[in-house]
């Protein structure tokens, strides 16, 4: 149950990140590297996006 629920707030927080990572200004190919760092490195991946990330 706990996994479970902790899976889905990885998934709408993924999704956010990724949305976020497509609004911002910079390159296509820095928004295709960003989106697969979220993606490839699910807790690492959005720890370094959310400090490290395009801005909006």
């Amino acid at each position: 149950m706990f996994e479970g629920i902790l899976t889905l707030l990885y998934f709408l927080v993924a999704i956010w990140a990724i949305l976020n990572i497509f609004k911002s200004g910079v390159s296509t190919e820095l928004k295709l590297l960003w989106t697969a760092l979220v993606l490839l490195l699910p807790v690492i991946g959005l720890i370094i996006w959310f400090f490290a990330g395009p801005k909006t």
